[in-house]
C-alpha cells in the first residue's frame, strides 16, 4: 500500500464495510471505485492487481477507494453470490460521493470485481468503466458503455481469453490483450499500469 493509504469502516447493507482510501497529491479530479476478485478464492482489497489499478488511477488524479466485500477482512456480513456485493459497492460509492464530491465515478474491477462493476454501472452513470480479467463465464455480466476499457491476459487460465472475446464480439467491444500474461498479471503489473495510463482520456 502507499504511505498515504488510510482504512475506514463505512456503513453498508450487511454491516460495516472495510475500505482503503488513497488520495492524489493534487486536488482530485474525481472518484475511482476499485473492486477486488472473488471473496471465496482469496480476493481482497490488498490484491496486487487491485492495488495496481488504484495506483494508476491515483496517478491520473482520482481518489481511489478499495472496499472489501462483505465477509472479507474486517467487512461484516457473509458472501452473497454476487447479489449483495453490488449493494456493497453502491454503499461505498455513496460514501465516496458524500466525502469527495458527487461527480460521475470511475468504476474499476478485477475478475469477479470487474463483473460486479458492470452491474453497478447499470445503476449509476459512470465516467468510465475499467475491467481487467473480466469474469464472463460463471457470472452474469451487465452491459457496458462504449468507451469501456477492457484488459485481459493472453494466457489467462482462470478466464480464458476466448471466452472474453466471445463476450466482446457481439458488443463490438475492443479488448487489449497482454501477450504471455496469466490471470494475475504476474511480472506484468507495470505493463498493466502503463496500459491504463496510456489509454485514459482525461475529461
Amino acid at each position: 500500500m502507499r504511505p498515504r493509504t488510510r482504512r475506514v469502516m463505512l456503513p453498508g447493507p450487511a454491516g460495516r464495510i472495510e475500505c482503503a482510501i488513497d488520495e492524489p497529491e493534487e486536488p482530485a479530479r474525481g472518484i475511482a471505485l476499485v473492486a477486488h476478485p472473488h471473496p471465496l478464492h482469496g480476493g481482497t482489497l490488498d490484491n496486487k492487481v487491485v492495488q495496481t489499478l488504484a495506483r494508476a488511477l491515483i496517478e491520473l488524479g482520482y481518489v481511489a477507494l478499495r472496499p472489501n466485500f462483505r465477509g472479507v477482512g474486517a467487512s461484516e456480513g457473509s458472501h452473497d453470490a454476487g447479489r449483495g456485493e453490488v449493494d456493497d459497492l453502491a454503499a461505498a460509492l455513496a460514501y465516496a460521493q458524500q466525502e469527495f464530491g458527487a461527480g460521475k465515478p470511475v468504476l474499476a474491477g478485477f475478475s469477479f470485481g470487474a463483473a460486479m462493476q458492470t452491474r453497478l454501472a447499470a445503476r449509476v452513470a459512470p465516467e468510465r468503466l475499467l475491467l481487467v480479467g473480466l469474469a464472463v463465464k460463471r457470472i452474469e455480466v451487465g452491459a457496458v458503455p462504449v468507451d469501456t476499457l477492457v484488459i485481459h491476459g493472453e494466457r489467462d487460465e482462470t478466464v480464458p481469453l476466448a471466452d472474453v472475446l466471445d463476450w466482446a464480439r457481439p458488443l463490438d467491444q475492443p479488448v487489449i490483450v497482454v501477450p504471455g500474461t496469466d490471470h494475475f498479471f504476474h511480472g506484468k503489473l507495470n505493463v498493466l499500469r502503463g496500459i491504463v495510463r496510456s489509454n485514459w482520456r482525461l475529461r
